[in-house]
């Protein structure tokens, strides 16, 4: 029985939701190579890429697709790097299943603020990613007692900044796409909590899931209505 409990807890503490989206992505991307290459504008939006019109026309499953959707070699290695390294440690933190939520809802709503804001095509793990950077910010604000904690907010918060400024002087990045993730992942790691870290304020959570919640709702249609 013991052993059975070793193994139940090292599974626990393996990052299996990091792999397993790491590995979702790069099934994806093999598929859109065969299909014509990922850097194909045709290719890309078969496979769902963020394209403003089609999701005016009613294919809103585009605000959650381009997550899983990379243009390019140089761009799903540094994405699945940077979620690797980044991802194992909120897994850690927060536990697998509000792990998943967070990635899945931060990916969707950087996403539903690129389709108001910016007109481009978009694909990307990136708004999701920086959710994740928005999650250690959470940790940063509510457990800034915790020294190690507080050195890991202060150490992404300066990755973030780089990230960003590197995003206004680099064409073709998504800055509302990145910016939104940010944001929705800061807000929805308030919403699930982290109950392996600590006890987070009830109002705190009951502010962030409102905000969230009309804040998506708000940017959405205001990009349908554009």
């Amino acid at each position: 029985m013991s052993q059975i409990k070793y193994r139940l807890h090292r599974w626990n503490q393996y990052p299996f939701m990091t792999v397993g989206l790491i590995a979702i992505m790069v099934l994806v991307y093999g598929a859109m190579t065969v299909s014509g290459g990922s850097t194909n504008v045709n290719v890309l939006i078969t496979y769902g890429a963020k394209v403003n019109a089609l999701i005016q026309q009613g294919e809103w499953w585009r605000l959650a697709t381009p997550m899983f959707l990379h243009i390019g070699f140089t761009h799903i290695l540094m994405n699945m790097i940077t979620l690797y390294f980044v991802g194992m440690q909120i897994e850690a933190a927060f536990g697998h299943t509000r792990f998943l939520v967070m990635f899945l809802v931060s990916g969707i709503g950087g996403n539903i603020a690129s389709f108001c804001f910016s007109d481009s095509l978009s694909a990307g793990a990136s708004t999701a990613i920086f959710g994740l950077f928005g999650a250690f910010m959470m940790l940063g604000e509510s457990f800034w007692q915790n020294p190690v904690i507080s050195q890991l907010a202060r150490t992404f918060m300066a990755f973030v900044v780089m990230n960003i400024a590197f995003d206004v002087f680099t064409p073709g990045i998504d800055l509302a796409g990145h910016i939104g993730g940010l944001a929705v992942g800061f807000l929805v790691a308030y919403t699930v909590g982290v109950p392996r870290i600590g006890r987070v304020s009830p109002v705190k959570r009951v502010v962030a899931t409102v905000v969230l919640i009309g804040g998506l709702v708000w940017l959405y249609l205001h990009g349908m209505a554009q």
